[in-house]
């Protein structure tokens, strides 16, 4: 399989990592023209898993490193496999949360508050479990996150989304800080399945009875999505905001829906799958640290593309700014703890 070996190079597809992770909310935003994101939500799981597959078959097959996926995921052991399959479970109740306060407060408030939360306690968690990277700086950097978090909120309760009221935006704002606290306990939950930095050191410990990182992204997905019909069934029925929605409805949706949905799963997936594959080299706290750097990412489209903070007044733009200045410090210092 393909892996990455050195820090440098680990660096650059973490880049990547927070690329998708903080763009795949623009499908959704494009589907809730027509399609209700509980019915979006549907398609955007089903690539997540279609693409882990495709990843798994392609990539995690050749190459001398480790087990191909086939072999490894014959050979994981089932608490390895559990283990994966809590991480996926606790992802998607979460992330149903973090999409229905995209619907209801938009990209620039819901992912700088739910993923920001998310980044400080689970930079903190890692941290604890693996003790990588230069504890001083990882602080600091967490902190002026922490910073950027607070900014964003002060902010989004200032501003006015078209068409929601003022207690719906309430309620987005507190999904997304329910999001925040649940992400932050998944990749823990991973790595323990992968085996943990320390069982994985040599590449040659990509193996049984650990899943490889390709294998932990296929099944962590089939935990996604065996959990997506029991929690989005719920919230179909029983919607946070709006008429409940219908599977029927959901077949009626035409195919370029679906496949933006779809375009959406994969676009997350690459991301998750590149942290795993970075967080031997990395390390785990610095690899799922840049990748949390996404709600930089979805506030940039939130604010500029989708102009969800329009016509609101300077004091809310200062707000912004200095979010973005405390999230890029913040995130250069938690590279550099890695060093």
């Amino acid at each position: 399989m393909v892996i990455v070996n050195s820090y440098g190079l680990a660096v650059f597809p973490c880049f990547i990592i927070m690329l998708c992770w903080g763009s795949w909310g623009n499908t959704q935003k494009l589907a809730a023209k027509s399609w209700r994101y509980e019915l979006f939500y549907w398609d955007y799981v089903i690539g997540m898993v279609l693409f882990a597959l495709l990843l798994a078959l392609t990539l995690g097959s050749f190459g001398n490193d480790g087990e191909p996926f086939l072999k490894n995921i014959a050979n994981v052991s089932l608490a390895n496999w559990g283990w994966i399959i809590i991480g996926g479970i606790i992802f998607n109740a979460s992330n149903i949360l973090l999409s229905a306060s995209t619907s209801i407060a938009g990209l620039s408030v819901a992912f700088p508050l739910g993923v920001g939360i998310a980044l400080v306690l689970g930079v903190i968690n890692n941290y604890i479990v693996n003790h990588t990277g230069n504890p001083v700086l990882l602080a600091i950097g967490v902190a002026l996150v922490v910073i950027a978090i607070i900014c964003n909120g002060v902010a989004s309760g200032k501003k006015g989304e078209p068409g929601v009221s003022k207690a719906d935006q309430k309620k987005g704002i507190i999904l997304a800080v329910c999001a925040g606290l649940l992400m932050s306990f998944l990749s823990s939950f991973v790595m323990r399945g992968m085996g943990n930095v320390d069982a994985v050191a040599d590449s040659a410990k990509f193996a049984a009875p650990y899943a490889t990182p390709y294998t932990a992204s296929f099944i962590f997905t089939l935990g996604v999505l065996l959990s997506n019909f029991l929690f989005n069934t719920i919230v179909m029925k029983k919607p946070f905001v709006g008429e409940p929605v219908t599977y029927k409805q959901y077949f009626a949706g035409n195919a370029k829906t679906h496949l933006v949905g779809m375009l959406g799963g994969a676009i997350w997936c690459l991301g998750t799958a590149l942290s795993y594959i970075t967080s031997k080299a990395a390390g785990p706290a610095v690899s799922y640290a840049l990748g949390q750097g996404a709600p930089m990412i979805a506030a940039i489209w939130g604010v500029f593309v989708w102009k969800e903070f329009k016509g609101s007044g300077k004091n809310v733009y200062t707000l912004l700014g200095l979010m973005f200045l405390f999230f890029i410090v913040g995130l250069s210092l938690i590279v550099l703890a890695g060093m």
